[in-house]
């Protein structure tokens, strides 16, 4: 299969999902290796952690602080 194939495969599912399966079974791993994450792994990643931010205030000083915890469920 030519480079240009193969990276036009990796790109366009439709056109992927064109291709013969002996076609398929020739495809290289695309180099950036995994392309979906499911809801567990999306989970463990920062992008699954619930933020808090609380500023307290007095007459003299402010202060900020952010907490980050486990998604909640």
């Amino acid at each position: 299969m030519s480079h240009r194939k193969t990276i036009r495969a990796w790109k366009d599912e439709d056109f992927r999902l064109s291709l013969s399966e002996a076609e398929r079974a020739l495809l290289p791993e695309h180099p950036a290796g995994l392309v979906e994450l499911s809801d567990d792994q999306l989970g463990v990643v920062a992008g699954g952690v619930t933020i808090w931010i609380s500023t307290a205030c007095c007459s003299i000083a402010c202060k900020t602080v952010v907490v980050c915890g486990p998604k909640a469920q």
